[in-house]
C-alpha cells in the first residue's frame, strides 16, 4: 500500500460514484458553465450573508452527489470536507444539515485532493461503503478574510487570483466492475514547503515550489514516467505559479510535456474575466475535478489524470504577525476503470 517514502497505491480501485457541483455568477460566466450541476445569479444564495450563502453551495452539492447515485444520506458513513474559512464553519452546519459522521479537514486549496486521498485509502481497506469528500469556497466571504473587502474596491496586482465561488463533490465507493467509471489508483502526501514568500497576493508563486515537490514525490515513489498521465493539472497556481512549477520541475530533470501539464486556475474562467494571474480559492480545484475534468474522462478525452491541489497554510493572524507562506500540495491519480 505505501509506496516509497509519501505515496500510496490502491490496488482496490475504488470509484468516484457520482459528484455535484455548484458555483456562483461570476463561474455561470466562465469557460466550464457547462459543467456545473447548479448555479446561481447572485452571491447572496437568499440568504443574509456571505458565509451562509457559503454553506449553501456545499448542501447543494452534497445533495446532487447523492441524488446521482440515488444513495440516501443515512448509508454515508464519513463526510471528509473543508473550505477557508475561519475553523471551517461553511462545512461544518453542512455536516450539521447533513447529520453524517464528519472529519473536517483544513489544507486551504489542497484540501480537495487532501479529502478524495483518504477517503480513498479508507474505502480501500472496507472502512466505509460510501465516503462523501469535497471543498467549497466563496469570494466575497473568502476575500474579506485573506484581503479586502469586495466591496472595499481595492486594486489588485497582476499576481492576484480570483476565488472561486463553488462547490465540488464526490461519493467515494468500492469498485464496480460492471461499469465505466473514474477511480482512484494512488495518493502522493505532500510536505510543507516554505520559501519565504509572504505576499497574500501572490500566492500562486509561493505555493509553486509545493506542487514540484509533491509531483517530483509522486514520479519517484511509483517509478513511472510523466508519459503515462494524459494530463498533470495543478490546483489554482494560475499563471505565474504554473511557470515557476514547471521551471523547477524541469530542472529537476523530469520530462514533463508542457502541453500536458496545466491548471484548474487557468482553466474554469475565459481570458476577458477580470481575474488577474487565474482562480484560487478551495472551490477552485474542487469545481474543476469534479465537474469538468471527470466529464473529459467520462468522453474518453483523458484516460489517465494526476491532479495536484496546492494550498497555502496562511492566516488573518500570521499575516499580522508578519510570517511567511507555509504550502502543501497533494496528488491523487484517477483513471478509467475501463477503456
Amino acid at each position: 500500500m505505501l509506496r516509497g517514502h509519501q505515496s500510496w497505491v490502491f490496488p482496490n480501485r475504488p470509484m468516484i460514484a457520482a459528484t455535484g457541483v455548484s458555483g456562483g455568477p461570476f463561474e455561470a460566466n466562465g469557460n466550464l458553465a457547462s459543467d456545473f450541476d447548479m448555479l446561481h445569479e447572485d452571491l447572496w444564495m437568499g440568504m443574509d450573508s456571505y458565509e451562509k450563502a457559503h454553506r449553501v453551495l456545499l448542501e447543494e452539492a452534497t445533495k446532487i452527489a447523492l441524488q446521482k447515485a440515488n444513495v440516501l444520506k443515512e448509508k454515508v458513513q464519513f463526510m471528509m470536507a473543508g473550505d477557508l474559512i475561519n475553523q471551517i464553519t461553511p462545512t461544518s452546519f453542512t455536516a450539521r444539515t447533513m447529520q453524517i459522521p464528519y472529519f473536517g479537514l483544513f489544507g486551504a486549496c489542497s484540501t480537495s485532493m487532501e479529502g478524495l486521498a483518504l477517503a480513498s485509502f479508507v474505502v480501500n481497506y472496507n472502512g466505509a461503503k460510501y465516503i462523501l469528500t469535497g471543498a467549497s469556497s466563496h469570494n466575497a466571504a473568502v476575500e474579506k478574510q485573506f484581503r479586502y473587502p469586495t466591496e472595499y474596491g481595492g486594486q489588485k496586482p497582476p499576481t492576484a487570483q480570483w476565488t472561486v465561488t463553488g462547490a465540488g463533490v464526490g461519493l467515494i465507493s468500492p469498485n464496480d466492475s460492471s461499469n465505466n467509471h473514474p477511480v482512484v489508483t494512488s495518493a502522493t502526501i505532500g510536505k510543507v514547503i516554505d520559501m519565504g514568500l509572504s505576499d497574500p497576493f501572490n500566492m500562486g508563486g509561493a505555493m509553486a515550489p509545493a506542487a514540484a515537490d509533491t509531483i517530483m514525490a509522486h514520479f519517484r515513489d511509483l517509478e513511472i514516467d510523466p508519459s503515462y498521465y494524459d494530463l498533470v493539472v495543478t490546483g489554482d497556481l494560475g499563471r505565474i505559479g504554473q511557470e515557476s512549477a514547471y521551471e523547477v520541475i524541469q530542472q529537476s530533470g523530469l520530462k514533463l510535456e508542457r502541453s500536458k501539464f496545466q491548471d484548474c486556475g487557468l482553466l474554469i474562467y475565459k481570458d476577458d474575466q477580470p481575474v488577474q494571474s487565474g482562480a484560487s480559492g478551495a472551490g477552485c480545484s474542487a469545481t474543476v475535478f469534479y465537474g469538468h475534468l471527470l466529464n473529459q474522462m467520462k468522453k474518453g478525452v483523458y484516460k489517465r489524470i494526476l491532479v495536484v491541489a496546492t494550498g497555502a497554510l496562511l492566516s488573518p493572524l500570521t499575516f499580522q504577525q508578519n510570517e511567511s507562506i507555509p504550502c502543501i500540495a497533494h496528488a491523487v491519480s484517477i483513471e478509467m476503470e475501463k477503456g
